[in-house]
């Protein structure tokens, strides 16, 4: 994933920025940084936002100067558009923030090329903002695996993990880049192999700020934390449906506080016994997903009616390893 790539001047290289969502989500304590412990199970999908980064290999910057300012080489190295909408500040923007953690630990680990190639990178957003499905760390992410590989640093899956890690705690599974359980902060993550899934992923135009949610007072936030050969070996117990011992905390406490979630959920609830799944919450909300049995995947005209009779936008997505013929 982190190979050097061979780019000629000018080229353009394309990359799915993937959006995740969690099949569970516990809080199993609170840390003494003021952080709180988490328990998930992250899934990878095949359907995101793009990249597009165009490669200026002719024009190479130096990085030579000493001290090297890294706010003045990164903004001469990148050039972003399509994220106007997002951030209307370059350095906000959470590709920016990840390119200068990549140039700073370059630096630090004396890694850094005495040339660079300016990069232009083109975001085609499709991910709706602050909906759970991490578009916004998919992007960093995204932007730090192929920076790794046009700027020739050479840092390996895990040194580009710890410094996602200071961006946003959703970068590191995308840098990971496959289905994982997630503890910690969400950074420590352990493989786990799963079968292949389709979802119905409703989008309910609703955000509740996630800081208000960590210290919402219904918020549950003592989960027992679960071994990891548990969640391993009980993975058709949050697969496609939900035992009692698996939850997302935060679906109590979203839909009493963003009643279009509540209705998307019972929505998707209404269709369970067809689907024959569980609906749930991802990540603080506030998209919600069916999980849908294999042989309801493959019914297109029922699909369709399902998207078009949603109480708001609705997609068909199926996990990373797969494509789906949606």
């Amino acid at each position: 994933m982190t190979e050097n790539l061979a780019v000629p001047p000018a080229s353009t290289l394309t990359r799915l920025s993937p959006a995740k969502i969690n099949l569970f989500l516990h809080i199993t304590g609170k840390r003494a940084d003021g952080y709180h412990d988490l328990q998930t199970v992250f899934r990878l999908l095949n359907w995101g936002d793009y990249l597009h980064f165009s490669v200026m290999e002719n024009a190479a910057l130096s990085t030579t100067d000493n001290p090297l300012d890294i706010d003045k080489i990164c903004r001469q190295l990148l050039v972003l558009t399509g994220a106007e909408a997002i951030t209307t500040s370059l350095e906000d923007n959470l590709i920016f923030k990840a390119a200068r953690a990549l140039l700073v630990a370059a630096v630090q680990l004396e890694a850094l090329p005495d040339q660079l190639p300016p990069v232009h990178i083109t975001l085609d957003k499709q991910l709706p903002m602050g909906a759970g499905l991490g578009g916004g760390s998919s992007n960093a992410a995204t932007t730090m695996l192929v920076l790794n590989d046009v700027w020739q640093l050479n840092l390996n899956r895990d040194e580009l993990i710890k410094i996602g890690a200071k961006v946003g705690a959703d970068v590191p599974i995308f840098i990971f880049g496959q289905d994982a359980i997630g503890t910690g902060i969400g950074e420590q993550l352990t493989d786990i192999d799963l079968p292949d899934q389709h979802y119905l992923i409703l989008t309910p135009n609703a955000h509740v700020n996630t800081a208000k949610l960590f210290t919402h007072p219904k918020l549950q936030r003592d989960i027992h934390p679960l071994s990891i050969e548990t969640i391993k070996n009980q993975s058709n117990e949050y697969l496609q449906h939900l035992s009692i011992a698996y939850q997302n905390v935060f679906t109590p406490v979203v839909t009493s506080l963003a009643p279009a979630v509540d209705e998307a959920l019972k929505h998707l609830q209404g269709l369970e016994p067809q689907a024959l799944g569980t609906a749930r919450m991802t990540g603080s909300g506030s998209a919600v997903f069916l999980p849908l049995d294999a042989s309801v995947a493959t019914d297109k005209p029922l699909l369709a009616k399902w998207v078009k009779d949603a109480p708001c936008a609705g997609y068909l997505a199926g996990n990373m390893r797969k494509n789906c013929n949606f």
